[in-house]
């Protein structure tokens, strides 16, 4: 680290201290979390910073994101920086769900690992293995240790597809010398609007700039063509009400609404995508005596098939393809909201509770376009539903209308790549 650099904020000094006391026990807490199927039993070791592939040669650009959406995000942006030959790059995220996508979709060149917990002793070995020469964070991960340590060694670093939401920079704001000290490790930072430049330049970051969402700039991905076919031959011309990446209490508003809205589509089918799939029992309990089927158990929708518990990784694409609008979850609780951008690119119409404040931007778009789709109970989503059931050609335009407006969103990747190529430039040989 550079001479007459501030000191370490007593708050991060007992963060440290704190993390490397836990270190004997990290092992113990990762086993248990296996044992729920939070990790990959087989791969507990790179949790500890202990890798288990060997570092490419060349210039090693790394990537981490929290989980799969984050993952997905910037995968556009690592085929354009790829373009250079003498590139690889690592991806390494917290989750099984993640990692097992990152399996299918990363290009060559580029690997995947779970990231280290942040203890001093892990963050060194995985830095001391890996010896990234750029590191770019996705989104809101700020892993103190981590951080530091890459800094301290050099690494150029950024906050890419950077947000920052109300409650974490309260919690930040609490601890504004430790929240400076953070994010001065960046060489700079990414912002996905002007409301979380803001913030993280009230917080202490340098040189922050809006680049855009990434998000905005995925395209979904195909299908399977025939994984399609039997569910659409499956679910014939019923109607449909799909509620994707739903979270634990919204259920309950979902579930009556269905009840209620079968009394004007009595073979309506309601489909429930769990953010976590491993809630897919939970909800199949939730629907009591209604007809359930839930796909990780093989099943398609039968004729009498009430709720499909669509309880898998990675078809959300799938689900949006055979359904004209789609209520994004996360937003009945206070979540935040999931990502629209996927489900709007489609031109599928958007609904949403009333916490959207994690892709506010996004959704403040697509209902401006739309001219509706915030809802605030149950009774509102079954009014808009039953419009949108009952009015195809009207839920059509309006899903023309997200799409639109999810387009209009488009060209951080532009932004963002031409920023870091910058950073590179100037990045240790």
């Amino acid at each position: 680290m550079s001479t007459g650099a501030p000191r370490t904020p007593v708050a991060l000094v007992a963060y440290r201290l704190a993390a490397a006391a836990l270190e004997p026990v990290a092992h113990l807490v990762l086993r248990a979390r296996a044992r729920r199927g939070k990790e990959d039993r087989a791969r507990l070791a790179e949790r500890l910073g202990r890798p288990s592939l060997a570092r490419p040669q060349g210039q090693l650009l790394w990537f981490h994101g929290a989980s799969l959406g984050e993952c997905l995000s910037v995968l556009p942006l690592i085929d354009s920086l790829l373009e250079e030959q003498n590139r690889s790059v690592l991806v390494t995220s917290g989750t099984v769900t993640s990692a097992g996508l990152m399996r299918e979709r990363l290009p060559g060149r580029a690997v995947h690992q779970f990231v280290p917990v942040d203890v001093p002793s892990a963050a060194a070995r995985f830095l001391d293995h890996w010896r990234p020469d750029a590191a770019f964070f996705v989104d809101s991960e700020l892993w103190p240790n981590l951080l530091s340590l890459a800094h301290a060694r050099g690494v150029k670093l950024a906050l890419v597809n950077g947000r920052m939401s109300a409650r974490t920079y309260g919690g930040w704001r609490r601890a504004a010398r430790s929240a400076r000290h953070v994010l001065s490790c960046f060489d700079i930072c990414l912002a996905q609007d002007e409301t979380s430049a803001t913030r993280l330049r009230l917080l202490g970051a340098r040189d922050v700039r809006v680049s855009g969402n990434l998000k905005a700039d995925v395209e979904p991905a195909p299908p399977d063509p025939a994984k399609l076919a039997l569910l659409e031959q499956a679910i014939g011309r019923r109607p449909l009400l799909l509620a994707a990446s739903t979270h634990a209490g919204e259920d309950e508003t979902i579930l009556p609404a269905h009840d209620r809205l079968r009394r004007s589509f009595p073979d309506l089918l309601t489909i429930i995508a769990p953010r976590h799939p491993e809630r897919g029992g939970d909800i199949a309990m939730l629907c009591g005596t209604r007809r359930t089927a839930r796909r990780s158990q093989g099943a398609l929708p039968g004729e009498d098939t009430a709720v499909y518990v669509a309880d898998t990784i990675g078809e959300l694409p799938l689900l949006y393809r055979i359904a004209p609008f789609a209520l994004m979850g996360g937003s009945l609780v206070g979540h935040g909201g999931q990502n629209p951008l996927e489900a709007a690119r489609l031109e599928r119409a958007i609904m949403s509770g009333p916490y959207t404040e994690n892709f506010a931007e996004a959704y403040d778009a697509v209902f401006s376009a739309q001219g509706c789709g915030r809802i605030h109970s149950c009774a509102d989503l079954v009014g808009l539903a039953q419009s949108w059931l009952t009015d195809a050609g009207g839920t059509r335009a309006l899903g023309l209308a997200a799409a639109q407006a999810a387009t209009a969103l488009g060209g951080a990747l532009e932004k963002t790549l031409a920023a870091v190529e910058s950073l590179l430039t100037h990045a240790p040989a």
